[in-house]
């Protein structure tokens, strides 16, 4: 994979959620699965829009438990999977 499209260089201000979606393609994350709830709502819309520009796959879950299933199963298979959701 490029890295160019993989890694943002240089200097970036950026909110914090952008901040763990780029740490996470940097550190080659290509599958993520993720349900839009309050306060994962941007992981999950950055990933929507990165994961094509990298390679990856994004699915968006019918709720937090599908997720985690499909993040288990991509990460089983060999991928460096991911997930966001609200904290407890």
């Amino acid at each position: 994979m490029d890295t160019f499209k993989r890694v943002l260089t240089g200097t970036h201000f950026m909110l914090g959620n952008y901040a763990v979606v780029e740490g996470a393609l940097a550190a080659g994350c290509n599958f993520f699965a993720g349900y839009p709830i309050t306060p994962a709502n941007e992981i999950s819309e950055r990933m929507a829009a990165r994961m094509p520009q990298v390679g990856g796959r994004f699915l968006q879950a019918e709720d937090e438990l599908c997720a985690i299933f499909a993040v288990t199963g991509a990460a089983l298979a060999g991928a460096k999977a991911m997930t966001a959701t609200a904290s407890a």
